[in-house]
Parts: structure tokens; C-alpha cells; sequence
């Protein structure tokens, strides 16, 4: 499927590009050079090949969950300009 310098010129009006007529035989000529791409890559035959998650076997070491910090939180609110039941009071911004 090749673009013409039509469809090219729909698809960048629709993506609010402003392309000038010295720009439209490059990028047509490079989309197409895309789709040519992906055209060949369709044509692989696949059957058999499970997809993919990531290429390499590879499992992620993940550190312990364990609580590292001391809980400041009355350190914390002491500063603040007002709090209450452990909360933040902040002024109503929507009505």
C-alpha cells in the first residue's frame, strides 16, 4: 500500500502538522519507505512462534518490603498550619 501526496496531505492536516510543499515528497517518500517495512515484516511467516514479553529470560530482584524510617509524623504535622485526627486541613478550593 503506497501513500500519495494526498494522503499524506489528509494525514497532516488531520495531526495538525504544518508541512510545506518542499517537505511533502520527502515524508511521503519515507512513510512509504515505513509501510514497505512493515509490509515485509507481515509477510514473516510466524506460526509456531509464541509472542514475546520481553526478550531477555531475565528476573527482576526486588529489595525486601521492610520499613527502613521511623514514623515522624508528629514531627511532621507540629509545623503544620493546621491539622486534626492525624490529617492535613487544608482551605476549600471548589465549591
Amino acid at each position: 500500500m503506497a501513500l500519495e501526496r494526498c494522503d499524506v496531505e489528509k494525514i497532516a492536516h488531520l495531526a495538525r502538522l504544518g508541512l510545506n510543499d518542499g517537505e511533502l515528497p520527502r515524508i511521503t517518500d519515507a512513510l512509504n519507505s515505513i509501510l514497505g517495512l512493515v509490509d515485509q515484516m507481515q509477510a514473516v511467516d510466524t506460526t509456531g512462534i509464541e509472542p514475546l514479553a520481553h526478550p531477555l529470560e531475565a528476573s527482576q530482584r526486588l529489595r525486601p518490603d521492610q520499613v527502613t524510617e521511623s514514623n515522624q509524623r508528629d514531627a511532621y504535622q507540629a509545623i503544620a498550619p493546621s491539622t486534626e485526627s492525624g490529617l492535613y486541613l487544608v482551605p476549600k478550593v471548589i465549591e
